[in-house]
């Protein structure tokens, strides 16, 4: 395993990290975890190198603190760092603050949390924390020794980030971030301006969720088997792109599968930094603009359709609709659409505000018709 020293903090923390949130289920019910083959999973992890593991408030729907915790007894406590995640949503108060945290420690059967992190940190989240006073929290749980670093977790804009980063001396952050998602929230400039201010960086969804991983289309395939013969997995060329960068620390995946953990430890063992060749660069390249190609509506995420009076998310609807054609997924995304997405494109009543906004000019409502067909007419 490959280590790398976590910016300010100067530990050293494995470029891989577990992430728990979609622990192996002996059902599709989410809080159905098969505690043994977790515990199994995680533990073969550790006693390969990885030194990084993550977990939240709400993953497996409160049972993955639980289980991680048991995985963590027998000494392998001792030979990890352990990051969790105050749930920004759920606060009201100060006094939610301090006992959350201490649920969180006595599920992880714990005395202290080495990385904790403000979870999916916006502007909304952000402004609440800090009007209950998050920050005297934060430093009264490192005084009494029950945090040792404080980060954040992000999801908004990239002008939201700095403005985050800017606001606190922060040990570290966690962004997405893929060879997709360049330009995607935080993205590339986000991640080189936190690492200038000496934060360590955790990067999440590294497979966007599993699609740049499983469900290859064919034409997205072939693009790859041409270059390595089919010996070089999408897994591989994901990974390597973020490890890449010098500025990263740590690559989560959210492991659940023996044999993907084997296949992302093994890539670990392997892959230093700047370790990409120009014609290996080219051919990431290659493949993101081959995905590109399929995008539906040439929707940029600026935003300046927002906010919608009616209560149409407009940049996450285009973004699923474009999804569900670059992925050759369309079923997929119809049901993350209609099971997550709040601000559907049937809240519109065609009153052309946002189109009046929107520097590439597109045709708003007749886009947000498509996607009514696509995903809101016949479920």
């Amino acid at each position: 395993m490959l280590y790398r020293e976590f910016g300010k903090t100067k530990e050293k923390v494995s470029i891989l990290g577990y992430g728990c949130m979609r622990l192996p289920c002996v059902s599709n019910n989410n809080k159905s975890v098969d505690e043994k083959e977790a515990i199994k999973q995680i533990r073969y992890a550790i006693d390969n190198g990885v030194n990084y593991i993550d977990t939240a408030y709400i993953y497996n729907e409160g049972i993955s603190e639980c289980v991680v915790g048991k995985a963590l007894k027998d000494g392998y406590r001792q030979k990890i760092y352990l990051a969790d995640k105050l749930p920004s949503w759920l606060i009201k108060s100060r006094e939610d603050m301090d006992k959350c945290l201490n649920e969180q420690l006595e599920k992880l059967s714990t005395n202290y949390i080495d990385f904790y992190l403000l979870h999916a940190l916006n502007k909304e989240y952000f402004e609440n924390l800090k009007k209950n006073n998050v920050f005297d929290f934060l430093e009264s749980a490192v005084s009494s020794g029950k945090i040792k670093y404080i980060g954040f977790s992000f999801h908004d804009e990239l002008d939201i980030f700095k403005e985050i980063v800017d606001y606190y001396p922060w040990s570290f952050c966690q962004i997405q971030y893929n060879y997709l998602d360049k330009d995607y929230q935080a993205g590339e400039e986000g991640l080189k301006y936190a690492s200038q201010k000496g934060l360590g960086i955790v990067i999440m969804e590294p497979l966007r969720g599993g699609s740049i991983a499983t469900n290859i289309p064919k034409h997205i395939k072939d693009i790859w088997e041409e270059y390595s013969g089919g010996k070089k997995s999408p897994v591989y060329w994901a990974l390597k792109f973020l490890w890449n960068y010098p500025q990263i620390h740590v690559v989560l995946s959210g492991m659940n599968n023996m044999d993907h953990i084997k296949e992302n430890i093994n890539i670990a063992n392997k892959t230093k930094a700047n370790s990409l060749n120009k014609e290996e660069l080219n051919l990431i390249e290659k493949v993101k603009k081959e995905y590109e190609s399929k995008i539906k509506i040439r929707c940029t995420g600026c935003n300046y359709c927002m906010p919608c009076d009616h209560n149409v998310d407009i940049p996450n609807v285009f973004k699923t609709y474009n999804d569900a054609y670059m992925f050759e997924d369309i079923s997929g995304m119809k049901d993350k659409y209609n099971k997550f997405l709040e601000g559907k494109a049937s809240n519109c009543i065609k009153c052309g505000k946002c189109e009046k906004s929107c520097p590439q000019h597109i045709q708003i409502r007749r886009e947000l018709e498509k996607a009514i067909d696509l995903f809101e007419n016949n479920k």
